[in-house]
């Protein structure tokens, strides 16, 4: 892989195997951190595929509750604070 420079940042372009194995597609985010470095040993990065907003959203949606039977919303109660 080649860095390249993107206006005021650098960037590498993945080839197609690397993104199939890692299971990345376009606008995904990334986090990149660097590896335990072994003495004698260059310098490597892990990469972390972050769970994309609705993938977070699904993943809570468990913990939500149903209303009772006779809830009722009252946006004046809501707004008396």
């Amino acid at each position: 892989m080649q860095v390249a420079k993107w206006g005021n940042s650098l960037a590498v372009r993945l080839p197609v195997a690397l993104v199939q194995e890692l299971g990345i597609a376009d606008g995904d985010e990334l986090l990149l951190q660097p590896a335990p470095r072994q003495a004698a040993q260059p310098a490597s990065v892990s990469v972390t595929r972050l769970p994309s907003k609705l993938e977070r959203l699904q993943s809570v949606r468990h913990l939500r509750a149903p209303w009772g039977a006779d809830f009722a919303f009252d946006r004046d109660e809501a707004n008396a604070r």
